[in-house]
């Protein structure tokens, strides 16, 4: 994970949406991103998720539902979010949320393909 730095955008609001299971977040440089409960958390940057290597990363399954259930900022530098289902050790730095913003499309359809080359599901079993 990358740290802070002089070029990386600073979130000016997020706000968590329950009902629709949307977190918005606002950065300084006018960039406003949308992110599902459930791309966060199937994106988390823990080694749980993500392991130590490419290789090593676990697709996350079953998560269509997942919601937040809290969100602690964690320095200056990010937020940790605790998820419904239990997960809560990913540090999402502000510069790992505006490249997820900027790349968000193109993750979604890795995920949904990996999903279904695993014979996977987003619906909880």
């Amino acid at each position: 994970m990358a740290g802070l730095t002089p070029q990386t955008p600073i979130p000016t609001e997020l706000k968590l949406h329950r009902k629709s299971g949307i977190l918005d977040i606002t950065f300084d440089d006018g960039q406003t991103f949308n992110f599902s409960c459930e791309f966060l958390r199937v994106h988390s940057p823990s080694a749980e998720v993500r392991g130590h290597s490419p290789e090593q990363e676990i697709l996350q399954t079953g998560k269509k539902n997942v919601t937040i259930t809290h969100i602690e900022p964690v320095g200056r530098y990010a937020i940790r979010l605790d998820f419904s289902d239990g997960h809560n050790t990913g540090l999402y730095s502000w510069d790992l949320l505006y490249n997820y913003g900027l790349n968000q499309a193109a993750m979604w359809q890795r995920y949904l393909r990996r999903l279904e080359e695993s014979g996977g599901s987003r619906e909880t079993p």
